[in-house]
């Protein structure tokens, strides 16, 4: 891919999540064109769509409203393990809505930082942090292949279906690597291809912002990290998640080519790489 094509791919995932913000704000129906999930206006089935992905009733009640937008492909946090105190980075972070479930294990004495490069997200995210007083949450506009975030200084990544948008994951894991402290851990949900995608699906801009036509192949996806000096990686495939991926392209048949995953790993203690300091 040259860099016309990954800024034409940047410029399009962004105004796509543009038109979701603002449509969410105005009341309107973003539908597939607009989101992985089908993001609607109505919170009722933003709440159906997230149980399905693996959060409670409870996560989604602890939240400001309008947090939840119904986006993603899982629940990060589920495989977090995050602790009181810890430094919390959400890549994507949309309306907010993990950054504030993380927020409540992280404490007042943590801290949770949500980049995302669509400024209509960000207002949003940091209008929501402002009526639910989270003071340990903060909200910064950021590529997430250029982390707007210091050296070693973040306990645990999460992201829930972002990475996948990128047309450099390369560069995304190793900002991602860049940023965690020695011994910190990614915790991810994405969307992996379990199988080569089709050239006319790898083409179509409208699927890349649906979260489907930017999947990596999951055994690219495991080379990636090591090349980025993460070690114990496991990436745990969801076959039931093409039931809900099914609803993102009605009879496109995606769903045959990608599934939902968890993808977790370790930025080994001692900072260095397999073959050495990297």
């Amino acid at each position: 891919m040259n860099q016309k094509q990954a800024d034409e791919i940047r410029q399009n995932v962004r105004n796509s999540y543009r038109e979701v913000a603002q449509a969410s704000d105005s009341g309107d129906c973003c539908g597939e064109q607009t989101s992985c999930c089908g993001v609607s206006s109505d919170a009722a089935i933003n709440t159906l769509i997230s149980t399905r992905l693996g959060y409670s009733r409870d996560d989604l009640a602890n939240v400001p409203e309008g947090a939840d937008m119904g986006l993603g492909c899982g629940n990060p946090r589920a495989i977090a393990s995050i602790r009181r105190g810890e430094t919390v980075l959400d890549l994507g972070s949309g309306g907010g809505f993990d950054c504030f479930l993380a927020a409540a294990e992280t404490g007042e004495s943590g801290r949770v930082i949500g980049v995302d490069m669509t400024p209509e997200m960000i207002s949003k995210a940091r209008t929501n942090a402002e009526s639910g007083s989270y003071a340990q949450v903060e909200f910064r506009l950021g590529e997430i292949e250029y982390l707007p975030v210091a050296d070693d200084s973040v306990d645990v990544i999460i992201s829930n279906c972002v990475i996948n948008l990128s047309p450099d994951k390369r560069r995304v894991f190793s900002e991602a690597f860049r940023v965690l402290k020695n011994g910190g851990r990614l915790a991810i949900s994405d969307v992996v291809a379990s199988t080569e995608l089709p050239q006319h699906v790898r083409d179509d801009l409208q699927l890349y912002s649906g979260c489907m036509a930017g999947a990596s192949h999951i055994n690219e996806l495991e080379q990636i990290l090591t090349d980025s000096g993460f070690s114990n990686i496991r990436i745990a495939p969801k076959d039931e998640s093409r039931e809900f991926i099914k609803d993102w392209a009605p009879g496109r048949g995606v769903e045959e080519y990608v599934v939902s995953a968890t993808i977790e790993a370790t930025k080994p203690a001692d900072g260095c790489c397999g073959t050495g300091c990297c």
